[in-house]
């Protein structure tokens, strides 16, 4: 029996600069690419302009994937368990149901920005009608070819790539001391909005089982912020002597460098490319 459906071509959009490097470099070759980008309700206002802006610059509507439920109705189904980089429940709610909800069973291609330089292979689906694809990869793009296609394009990077090298929700558990730090000094109401989470947990979950769930491993919010000066000169003499070593990296790549150094863990793909 011949399966006549037709083959749905999809690329996600994060909010970062591999997945946006991917879209500009795909523009006109597939002409029936759908994008998307996974809105979970938790992201930075500098996330939201970013796929705004590549939306116009693409020239194509971007799909908006909800979840169903919000972070709130999840962290109580998971009895007050903050995500963490060893139970991801977050990416597997907020945008992995939402994206294979909206793609449903039809036999689909996914463009992934995995790029040449890269010893990761990103979200890969299990289910039998989602093939994922790397053109990066293929074509043997890296991190200077990113440059490249974002800079002749027009779109540069993302503003949040000033104090964060990641994109993700604005309480993202990957993010490093420094960063939560940023989004203290960047964004006051979002880091408040993180820290009465964390307190509300702790305060439930000591009572329940004991246990001390904190959103930035092995400190609270409260503690690191205690801390704000020592991790804010820690951060900005790592940056000196990376400057110094590598004066050719454009600042977001000592950025980058800087916290991959304080903290290496791989981040969810699906979020940060």
């Amino acid at each position: 029996m011949v399966d006549d459906r037709r083959t749905r071509h999809v690329l996600g959009l994060s909010g970062g600069k591999d997945s946006a490097a991917l879209a500009i470099y795909m523009r006109g070759k597939v002409p029936e690419m759908e994008y998307f980008f996974c809105d979970t309700g938790s992201e930075l206002d500098e996330t939201l302009a970013y796929v705004a802006k590549l939306e116009t610059y693409l020239g194509k509507r971007v799909a908006r994937l909800n979840p169903t439920r919000p972070f709130e109705h999840w962290l109580e189904v998971y009895r007050g368990a903050l995500p963490s980089p060893q139970m991801r429940w977050c990416t597997k709610n907020l945008k992995l149901k939402p994206l294979e909800a909206w793609i449903g069973e039809e036999p689909t291609v996914s463009y992934v920005g995995i790029r040449a330089d890269e010893n990761r292979e990103g979200y890969v689906s299990t289910k039998p009608n989602i093939k994922s694809v790397f053109p990066f990869k293929d074509a043997g793009i890296d991190l200077d070819g990113v440059r490249r296609i974002l800079e002749e394009s027009g779109v540069g990077l993302p503003e949040y790539y000033k104090w964060r090298t990641r994109s993700g929700c604005y309480f993202c558990f990957f993010q490093r001391k420094a960063e939560w730090i940023g989004l203290a000094e960047n964004h006051p109401d979002l880091f408040r909005k993180a820290l009465e989470i964390e307190d509300k947990v702790r305060f439930e979950a000591t009572k329940m089982t004991g246990r001390q769930y904190t959103w930035s491993q092995g400190e609270s919010l409260r503690e690191l912020l205690a801390r704000r000066d020592e991790i804010v000169a820690q951060h900005r003499a790592a940056i000196a002597r990376e400057s110094k070593q590598r004066k050719d990296l454009p600042l977001y790549e000592v950025l980058g460098n800087v916290l991959d150094d304080d903290d290496d863990t791989l981040p969810c793909q699906v979020c940060n490319l």
